[in-house]
């Protein structure tokens, strides 16, 4: 019997694995890429009584790869928050999907381990924009105000990690990441001792400056669209960029357009904070769409289609 886990290569999904493995030690195949590489199960090669556990990619992009996974008879649990459609109903199928705007899937780990490693659960909360979500776990946690600033850093660090065209643009490619996080069960001893948390804040630190130069190309108190350069920091900050743009401007929903190396814009949309609702509606009117309520992104979108684009984006958050 062979064991997978297959996840998304965001702050979300490396910490719910790291979750799950520090509960369950077994050796595994490591199957990821970066964050918009979602249709993962493609790579799956597996038989009758495998295991495989799938986190933070979307059911309904993988819907074939997971239907050919089932008929081989491997047996399959998967977690995710994202647009999932029709669940199958299948005996070797465990499904633990919430698509709540307040949910992550480190969250539903953190659930189903009944708060066994919930700083870690935490820490993806801030990294997947979940700002109020994670405050209010902390809290309740009793973490002291610093070490809630220290662990939004670290969920906004692994995030911005995991965006890029292609793994060559990140500064650790996620099953890398993942080693370096693995030794430690506390985040903060992580975020102490680990040389990688200080190469992930010098590179944030350095593409964050050189964004936050930039102008909306459109803009009003309802909407904001920006286009970044081509270049490797932008695809490097794209994400976290439009999450930084969400949290200072609440009332406003916020597209970033990047450049990718198809020929394309990558495109990353947040709904405003007040009202997190449509990202993933207006995102799955196109190709290559797809994402959740707050948050919601297009990996394809034709450089002519940038108008269309545009005014859909205006239309659909105008009020």
């Amino acid at each position: 019997m062979n064991t997978f886990y297959v996840f998304n290569g965001d702050a979300d999904g490396v910490c719910a694995l790291h979750q799950l493995t520090l509960a369950h030690s077994e050796p595994a195949t490591l199957i990821t890429g970066v964050k918009r590489d979602i249709k993962l199960l493609d790579r799956v090669d597996a038989t009758a009584g495998d295991q495989i556990t799938v986190l933070d990619i979307s059911l309904d992009s993988n819907r074939k790869g997971l239907i050919r996974l089932l008929e081989s008879g491997a047996i399959i649990e998967y977690f995710d928050h994202h647009h999932a459609g029709e669940i199958p109903q299948h005996g070797n199928l465990t499904a633990h999907i919430d698509v709540s705007a307040d949910v992550c899937t480190s969250l539903l780990v953190d659930q189903h381990l009944q708060g066994k490693y919930h700083l870690w659960a935490i820490t993806a909360a801030f990294g997947d924009n979940l700002t109020q979500k994670a405050q209010q776990l902390a809290h309740s946690a009793g973490i002291s105000a610093t070490d809630i600033q220290r662990l939004t850093q670290l969920g906004e660090y692994l995030n911005y990690n995991g965006y890029g065209d292609n793994l060559e643009d990140l500064h650790f490619h996620p099953a890398e990441l993942y080693t370096e996080i693995k030794p430690y069960i506390n985040p903060l001893e992580f975020i102490d001792k680990s040389s990688a948390f200080s190469k992930l804040a010098r590179g944030y630190n350095d593409d964050m400056a050189q964004a936050d130069s930039l102008q909306p190309l459109a803009s009003d108190e309802r909407h904001a669209a920006f286009v970044l350069p081509d270049a490797p920091w932008a695809r490097r900050v794209s994400g976290i960029y439009a999450n930084k743009l969400a949290n200072s401007n609440p009332r406003r929903a916020h597209a970033v357009m990047t450049p990718n190396h198809a020929g394309n814009y990558t495109v990353s949309v947040r709904a405003s904070l007040i009202d997190p609702q449509g990202a993933d509606q207006l995102c799955l009117q196109f190709d290559t769409g797809g994402g959740r309520k707050a948050a919601a992104g297009i990996n394809h979108l034709p450089m002519n289609a940038l108008d269309q684009f545009l005014r859909r984006f205006q239309e659909f958050f105008h009020g």
